[in-house]
């Protein structure tokens, strides 16, 4: 769809389209991560404590959500489309693409599209894009402050828990100055961070636990050990107890392994008829998943990306090995 680009003429366009319309319908990609919720969840407190209206859309079949991300708040959650959607303006937040959506754009009155990706496809009217921010939930605290919105514990729990998923708790390259600042100004303001990270990181389910245990089991290295990569079936998840968000975080123990410069994992879409996901880690600074992802039919960060298959795993490691060679 392509509209206005430019990350602080976009910024100003946001400010100016939150302020001037009233009814707002917030959505973002499928599968939401720690990134996604903490956006969505906080764009929706900024809009209300302006007194706007805002809906956060996700569809039913992306509940549960992760259990790690279950204590944010999202008030005012629909699983359809609403029915007025043509008098809301429609935010997308941390969406790279128009594909990774629950939603198409042509039905609302206005297209707002709020992300981080670098190779985000700008399918918005106006599209505020900064690759340099360390995550969504890091521009969306940028915006609260445009709006001159102070954060409640509800935000600024939401955009702590962004900030720290995306960041790999600040370990990540794209931890910048400001994601500290950030953290700095939320902590600050009374947040607690050992009870954000008992909610992401401690009690965690025993099928977890299980299902990482068999994903360490499954790990195959080529190339002299340049790609790590494991893959998790339908049997391994029904064995495990496990559901598909469990599978967060293995492929974060690949990229650890000696020698690694693209880690892999490869995971059955439970009910998806074959279809598999694959999430890339790249530990090299010549490598770009991305690339890879792309070619794949997905996309993501240089050093984290993903995207979904139907190539059975023989096929799938070929494939990853010619990329991985082409960019070597």
């Amino acid at each position: 769809m392509g509209g206005s680009n430019g990350s602080l003429a976009a910024r100003e366009e946001v400010l100016q389209a939150l302020l001037a319309h009233e009814r707002f319908c917030l959505t973002t990609h499928e599968r939401p991560d720690g990134d996604a919720v903490g956006s969505l969840a906080a764009m929706q407190g900024v809009l209300a404590a302006l007194g706007k209206e805002a809906l956060a859309f996700l569809p039913a079949e992306e509940f549960p959500l992760p259990y790690e991300y279950r204590f944010i708040e999202l008030n005012g959650l629909v699983t359809e489309p609403p029915a007025d959607l043509a008098q809301r303006v429609l935010i997308f937040l941390d969406c790279g693409n128009i594909d990774r959506s629950p939603v198409g754009e042509s039905d609302a009155l206005l297209v707002i599209n709020v992300d981080h990706h670098h190779d985000n496809t700008r399918f918005g009217i106006i599209n505020h894009v900064d690759p340099h921010a360390s995550c969504t939930a890091e521009m969306v605290w940028d915006l609260a402050h445009g709006l001159g919105v102070q954060a409640t514990t509800p935000i600024a729990e939401a955009l702590y828990v962004g900030l720290v998923t995306d960041t790999g708790r600040f370990m990540y390259e794209n931890t910048g100055p400001r994601a500290h600042e950030m953290a700095a100004e939320l902590i600050a303001g009374g947040l607690e961070p050992h009870e954000i990270y008992r909610h992401l990181y401690e009690g965690v389910p025993q099928g977890k636990l299980v299902l990482l245990a068999r994903g360490l089991s499954n790990v195959e290295r080529f190339d002299d050990g340049l790609l790590t990569v494991t893959q998790l079936t339908e049997d391994d998840y029904r064995l495990a107890g496990a559901d598909e968000s469990f599978s967060e975080g293995v492929v974060d123990h690949l990229r650890s392994v000696e020698g690694t410069a693209v880690a892999g994992l490869v995971r059955a879409q439970l009910g998806g008829g074959g279809t598999r996901k694959v999430s890339l880690r790249a530990t090299d600074d010549r490598i770009d998943v991305s690339a890879i992802a792309r070619a794949g039919g997905g996309g993501g960060h240089r050093r984290a990306a993903g995207f979904s298959t139907e190539l059975d795993f023989p096929e799938l490691v070929t494939f990853l090995r010619e990329q991985l060679a082409q960019q070597l």
